[in-house]
């Protein structure tokens, strides 16, 4: 009979059981109707139902089989139930089954989706366990579509964004984990780029696509929308929503237009707030991120219509695009968001291409950042000095005080690499107070070793942070006092832009410094405000000039007349108002000798000395003048 195992499910009795009391004719009767009630019950039965031979090959399939898989049960003997079911497209479930095949498993379950004669497909639950008292296996299918059906749609509610109809953060992150899993598996496996592709796991949605045209590499456009939170702000939520629903429309254009990508297409996805993102795995390298990261720009440059309402806003994004091997989901993530912060400090409405060298940069001030308190604790400070020297005869008259960090892992790094990063964290304070107390005790110092000299003058550098959130004037005060140096020998410098313009307590300060005896420079004087009527009113002595102004006297053949004649200017004014001129970033002779043509007081620069530790000035001072 068609679809009706051929032999009994059990074993029949055999010579073996000739000791055995010999069977009634009644037991064999009832031996007899069992097996047609199991044939019966094979036959007919909803669940589909074939056994399978040792060699894995069917040998009878019921009705409910063939009709799950559409065919005529009949037409499935003699097939390999693996083919039938593809139990061979992975290597664990092959495994599990053959040791169930082979009795060295009790049974095994998984889930297929199968596809029917007529094209249709089906999700369903295979479980494969052997015949008591047989070599053969019983093969069952139960049809699972309508529960994987409700499970899918559950889960594209979990995991996608309500709003903007995109997948959510959950899923985003769960598909990228996923790319770059799949990137370290090719590596491990020696496939390379062109290689086979993993199994997909059964969370991905849309996987038939999976494994064409792999690179191993991830790219991703990480982005934000410039003037949301005003749009919500004014308008309301609900047009923030209309906008951040219109912004993911584009953004799923444009990235359908970038041609043919695994799994239909790059995984739009919002984050959270407005803040979106672009996964493109398999990338073809920076420029395919490049021109992506474009195309959403020039989306954006149009204004979005929501309900009537025209709203205009852009886009800053952060590209990251590298090998999958290596990185973990993390790390990318960290280089997309310092990237987007990148776009947006640089301007916002443009691309910004993660660069590792401003990211080690970065990390780099970070990592200075957390370590400059302790560091003056610690003793990593120390001063060197450039000797100011008199352009009229030569000798030094004083030092500007430079401080460098002795960093144990990085080496010495100069004031720029740290005094902006004491400044925001306010360690300039305790930092500033160190240099002010290690100057002023080096400076009296000289002047007790060369008591028949006549004394020099240390200028330090003051931050504007040190004047607001300490009692600065105090501090000189008390360290002038300690190290019994005199008033007059001490210059404190500040950045032109912080000196004019002040008023309140940096004035009443830089009043109470000079009153004192203290001498107040303006350094870089010329790249700030350059309001000259505001010097009458300021308690300054000294103007330092910007070493800019210095420069334009490199060329002697091909002078630009109106550089000598800006600074002769300055230092004319200057003088009227009573205050002396400082030239920094003097090379060459030939700029000195037009210095001090022009009257210039004083210069500093490499031609007399780079900083240098506090023996080398000790031997400056009584020596031969430098060579003016």
């Amino acid at each position: 009979m068609s679809g009706t195992p051929e032999g009994p499910v059990h074993p029949e009795p055999t010579a073996t059981h000739a000791a055995e009391p010999a069977l009634t004719e009644r037991h064999l009767a009832r031996r007899a109707a069992e097996l047609r009630d199991y044939r019966a019950a094979f036959r007919v039965s909803q669940l589909a139902m074939a056994v399978v031979d040792e060699d894995g090959v069917v040998v009878a399939a019921n009705d409910s089989f063939g009709a799950l898989l559409g065919t005529d049960p009949s037409s499935l003997r003699e097939q390999a139930a693996a083919d039938l079911v593809d139990l061979a497209s992975d290597g664990r479930t092959w495994h599990a089954y053959r040791e169930v095949l082979g009795g060295r498993r009790s049974r095994f379950r998984c889930t297929r989706r199968l596809k029917q004669a007529d094209g249709h497909s089906l999700w369903a639950e295979v479980t494969v366990a052997p015949v008591p008292g047989s070599r053969r296996v019983l093969l069952s299918l139960a049809d699972i579509s309508d529960r994987r059906e409700l499970q899918a749609r559950l889960r594209h509610l979990q995991m996608h964004d309500p709003v903007t109809r995109l997948p959510n953060r959950a899923l985003f992150f769960e598909r990228l984990s996923c790319a770059l899993e799949g990137a370290a598996q090719d590596v491990a496996a020696g496939a390379g780029p062109a290689g086979p592709s993993p199994e997909p796991p059964e969370s991905y949605e849309s996987y038939e696509s999976y494994g064409h045209g792999r690179t191993g590499r991830i790219g991703l456009c990480y982005l934000d929308l410039d003037g949301f939170k005003a749009v919500n702000d004014t308008l309301g939520h609900r047009v923030g929503d209309r906008l951040l629903a219109a912004a993911a429309t584009r953004l799923t254009e444009c990235a359908d237009s970038d041609g043919y990508t695994r799994n239909g297409g790059h995984l739009v996805a919002r984050l959270g707030g407005d803040e979106f993102a672009i996964l493109v795995e398999d990338s073809t390298g920076t420029e395919q991120l490049a021109d992506l990261a474009r195309a959403v720009l020039d989306a954006f440059q149009r204004p979005f219509d929501l309900g009537g309402q025209r709203v205009t806003v852009s886009a800053s994004i952060g590209v990251v695009e590298r090998a999958g091997h290596g990185t973990t989901a993390t790390a990318l993530m960290q280089a997309a968001d310092t990237t987007l912060y990148w776009a947006k400090a640089d301007g916002k409405a443009r691309w910004t291409l993660f660069d590792p060298e401003r990211n080690a940069h970065r990390m780099t001030r970070q990592s200075l950042s957390s370590t400059l308190r302790p560091a003056v604790e610690r003793g990593e400070f120390a001063l060197e000095y450039q000797p100011l020297v008199d352009l009229a005869d030569g000798a030094v008259r004083g030092v500007e005080a430079l401080v460098r960090w002795n960093h144990p892992q990085f080496g010495s790094l100069a004031p720029n690499r740290f005094i902006g990063i004491a400044e925001e964290d306010g360690s300039i304070v305790e930092l500033g107070r160190w240099v002010l107390n290690t100057a002023c005790r080096q400076a009296r110092q000289w002047q007790k070793d060369h008591p028949r000299e006549r004394p020099i003058f240390v200028s330090v550098n003051v931050a504007v942070r040190q004047v607001w959130d300490s009692d600065l004037v105090a501090d000189v005060a008390g360290i002038l006092a300690e190290t019994g140096l005199a008033p007059h020998l001490l210059q404190l410098e500040l950045t032109e832009s912080a000196v004019m313009g002040s008023n309140g307590r940096p004035l009443q300060a830089l009043q109470a410094l000079s009153d004192m005896g203290v001498r107040i420079a303006i350094d870089d004087f010329g790249t700030g405000y350059s309001n000259l009527a505001y010097l009458s009113r300021l308690p300054v002595s000294v103007l330092k000039l910007d070493g800019s102004f210095v420069r334009g006297f490199q060329d002697e053949e091909h002078a630009n007349p109106a550089d000598e004649l800006i600074v002769e200017a300055l230092v004319h004014l200057a003088h009227r108002l009573g205050l002396t001129v400082t030239a920094e970033c003097v090379e060459t002779a030939g700029q000195a000798s037009r210095l001090r043509r022009i009257g210039c007081d004083t210069g500093q620069g490499w031609l007399y000395s780079r900083a240098v530790a506090p023996d080398r000035i000790a031997e400056l001072i009584g020596t031969e003048p430098l060579p003016v």
